[in-house]
């Protein structure tokens, strides 16, 4: 009875713990966007972009940065790749948990985004 109930404890630390890695840790992102100078061209903020042509990040869905951020690792040349050459080098220096991590963060920002009605 006590095995049962401490694998039951086990498998549910587990399934939690890894939805928090699948989810990205909000921290580790904010650490990575430190650390690999994402506000330098998306704002401080990230709704302040340094160019109007650069996407406000703040808010934005995180599926989608994690998506974005992949295909601009894979190039133009892969499918589903993007061609950027600022973004195809700063997103190869990035691992795939830096990735999940600074989405994360960005999602969670308040952002100025808004869908059309």
């Amino acid at each position: 009875m006590k095995k049962n109930l401490a694998l039951a404890v086990a498998l549910i630390a587990s399934a939690i713990s890894f939805s928090a890695f699948a989810g990205g840790n909000v921290d580790a992102g904010k650490a990575a966007a430190e650390k690999f100078n994402c506000a330098a061209c998306h704002g401080k903020d990230f709704n302040s972009p340094l160019d109007p042509t650069y996407p406000k990040l703040a808010g934005q869905h995180q599926d989608y940065l994690v998506h974005a951020l992949t295909a601009y690792q894979h190039g133009g040349d892969a499918p589903n790749g993007r061609s950027n050459a600022i973004m195809g080098g700063q997103a190869k220096l990035l691992s795939s948990q830096d990735i999940v991590n600074i989405a994360a963060y960005l999602h969670s920002l308040p952002g100025s985004l808004v869908l059309r009605k």
